[in-house]
């Protein structure tokens, strides 16, 4: 493998890493699972979402063989596959819960508006891992429904896209629509469905990526689009590489008087190592870490130093914090999910008193859930208490 040398550094991110040379997992190496390995690659396809086909729903030759005991009898069912995102579970609270490390149907639909949740939960799917026991026409009128409006009454003009994505880990990802150009945080699952409802609401100017792990079809969106991608340059990958508008430095950046980008350090890195007779840094783009390993290992790489690239984004006019993976509500609590920091839980600490300054009501994340305060006071309580419980926890 040749190497070039560009001044005195040779950037390893700009090197096609090789698929064949990795374990099967490795394309989801930047989201680990929350509790065991993903088990399975989606099934039904975008051109199955898209079009409503039946390998969006259930299909009797493969599924059933798939349900999981766990499920009450009767039409919709969660299989084997799930990797316990808790989308559905907080689509749907009524409908899916969680048994053994995985979600499952705890109770069947009753009325409209429950079959109406339970199917959007079906088509939010990362993994497609739920069905219904025979094809259902329905789910056409539940593809009408995304993007999805939170909440029209006190954030009108805000909405969840849907089709959460497995590259992502299944992350939530959102619609603004704004006058100075929508904007898409995040990026769902590629379906031509989906972006025709998106057009028919104006389109998106930019697709804001909040980090390196919830990017998942971003190449696709900005070509059916034709929308600019934003993200932090130290999370920029060989898979982003020709993202249109890197972000440099601490920030924070505006896109136009109502958007404030906001710098939170500490979830994700772009690691660097170096070489032990030259002194310059050599940057290692993250998802190839795995194909890397052997190669830096027989050079004596040691790491020296990071680059942290995790972004916010507020939208004052509703006061809401895009938080992507660096804060969000779960079943428990706020969290900042350290299982998967990896950099400095204190640093992702310190950033989240950064937010003190702001006056946001609601957070939505990418992964976990909504959290809504009634107003700055009650958030700047509920985050100080809980940066107080982690410090103590963290600090020796």
């Amino acid at each position: 493998m040749a190497l070039r040398l560009t001044g005195q550094a040779i950037n390893l991110t700009g090197l096609r890493y090789q698929p064949d040379l990795l374990p099967p997992s490795s394309s989801r190496f930047s989201k680990p699972p929350l509790t065991r390995p993903i088990k399975a690659i989606q099934s039904g396809g975008d051109e199955a979402a898209s079009a409503g086909a039946a390998s969006a729903v259930a299909t009797p030759t493969r599924a059933p063989s798939l349900r999981r005991p766990h499920n009450v009898d009767g039409e919709f069912f969660v299989d084997t596959r799930c990797i316990d995102c808790d989308t559905c579970r907080w689509m749907a609270p009524q409908i899916f819960t969680r048994v053994e490390g995985m979600s499952a149907v705890s109770k069947q639909p009753t009325s409209s508006e429950e079959r109406l949740n339970a199917l959007q939960a079906l088509l939010a799917c990362p993994t497609s891992s739920i069905h219904t026991e025979k094809p259902t026409r329905d789910v056409l009128e539940a593809q009408k429904t995304f993007p999805l409006p939170i909440d029209d009454n006190k954030i009108p003009g805000i909405y969840h896209c849907g089709y959460h994505s497995e590259k992502s880990y299944g992350a939530a990802s959102y619609l603004i629509i704004r006058p100075d150009g929508n904007i898409i945080v995040d990026s769902p699952r590629f379906t031509e469905k989906l972006a025709r409802n998106i057009e028919a609401l104006g389109g998106a100017n930019y697709m804001f990526l909040t980090h390196m792990d919830d990017v998942a079809d971003h190449e696709k969106w900005s070509k059916r689009l034709n929308c600019q991608r934003i993200l932090h340059s130290g999370d920029v990958r060989v898979d982003t590489a020709d993202v249109e508008i890197k972000l440099e430095g601490n920030g924070p950046w505006s896109l136009g008087e109502d958007v404030e980008l906001i710098h939170v350090p500490g979830h994700t890195e772009d690691l660097v190592v170096s070489l032990p007779l030259i002194s310059a840094p050599y940057p290692v783009d993250m998802r190839g870490i795995l194909y890397y390993y052997l190669t830096l290992k027989l050079m004596n790489v040691t790491p020296v130093h990071n680059k942290q690239g995790s972004v916010c984004l507020f939208y004052k006019p509703h006061k809401i914090l895009f938080a992507g993976d660096h804060l969000g509500m779960t079943e428990f609590g706020l969290s900042i999910f350290e299982t998967y920091n990896r950099i400095s839980v204190p640093m992702q600490l310190d950033s989240v008193k950064k937010l003190l300054k702001l006056n946001f009501q609601w957070i939505l994340p990418g992964h976990g859930r909504r959290a809504e305060y009634k107003d700055s006071q009650e958030k700047d309580s509920a985050l100080e208490s809980f940066v107080q419980q982690k410090c103590s926890q963290y600090t020796t």
